[in-house]
């Protein structure tokens, strides 16, 4: 295999003109989740009227406002998924992991679905919605409030909730299957074994999250394991075919898919995590994939 190539373009990913059309294979990514706390300012600096919304609340208390900003932050990542439509090829697999959100908001605590509004929006958009991964985070303990292991009233029944144990690797295509020409040898060269086969393509998936250890820039990236995106990238991609990451955060994606032979091209906002990304991706990098970095 000739060397990979790899894009970090400095920019937000609801535009992507730096890639043409139909000529990505793969997306995996992570994106911000919605109505949970520790995002809450991304989503108001990439639209203020999602900052003036939560103002708005303040002043008046009023349900309608809530569903507005949850509204408003899926209609932004909306932008995303509609331009990742747009440059996969025929064929091509969307892969989002994503959590819902528990939050009290206006004095009621809820649920917020994030799995299913982005299935909704991606089905909008063309996509089929292919069968999901429940992702079983064995780290995660049920707090709420940090307080006690159980949200609510613990063993005193009813007001007890349901810890959210659980993540949603949601799996979409663009249009037919992807074809092939018969016994195509970067195919066969990316074949699975068994054994992978049979543990990756079950629906429950038993990874420990990622510890937070790192610094509170890194931290706001979200814990993306490189077992996921290794999984991931050998599923549902061959070598030399270009993954795309709209939310590359600290360059999980990128550091992966050059240790796989893939191409690939990341969208990263912050410029400040460009020190972590280059750090990550430099590491195991024994094929030396380049790393080309676009300040837009």
């Amino acid at each position: 295999m000739p060397p990979t190539q790899h894009k970090i373009v400095i920019g937000h990913s609801q535009r992507m003109p730096e890639i043409v059309d139909s000529s990505v294979h793969l997306m995996v990514t992570s994106p911000p989740y919605p109505m949970i706390q520790m995002w809450d300012k991304q989503f108001c600096q990439l639209d203020p009227k999602i900052a003036a919304l939560w103002q708005k609340l303040e002043k008046e208390p009023q349900e309608e406002i809530v569903t507005q900003i949850y509204d408003a932050m899926h209609e932004n990542l909306s932008r995303v998924w509609a331009e990742t439509y747009r440059v996969l090829v025929e064929g091509g697999l969307a892969c989002v992991n994503i959590g819902d959100a528990t939050r009290s908001v206006n004095g009621r605590f809820r649920v917020f679905c994030n799995h299913s509004r982005i299935i909704e929006h991606c089905e909008k958009l063309g996509f089929t919605t292919l069968p999901y991964i429940l992702w079983k985070k064995p780290t995660t303990k049920p707090t709420y409030k940090g307080k006690g292991a159980f949200l609510g009233s613990g063993f005193l029944p009813p007001n007890a909730y349901v810890t959210l144990d659980c993540e949603f690797i949601l799996i979409f295509r663009k249009g037919k299957l992807r074809s092939f020409p018969p016994k195509d040898p970067t195919r066969y060269a990316s074949q699975l074994t068994k054994q992978q086969r049979d543990e990756w393509f079950s629906q429950i998936w038993q990874v420990t999250g990622t510890r937070q250890t790192v610094d509170e820039l890194e931290r706001r990236t979200g814990a993306f394991p490189d077992e996921i995106v290794e999984r991931l990238i050998r599923m549902f991609s061959v070598k030399g075919d270009t993954v795309l990451d709209p939310f590359v955060g600290s360059g999980t994606t990128t550091k992966i898919a050059i240790q796989n032979e893939r191409n690939s091209v990341g969208y990263e906002k912050d410029e400040k995590l460009l020190s972590i990304i280059n750090r990550k991706t430099a590491q195991g990098n024994s094929r030396k994939g380049a790393v080309e970095i676009i300040n837009r």
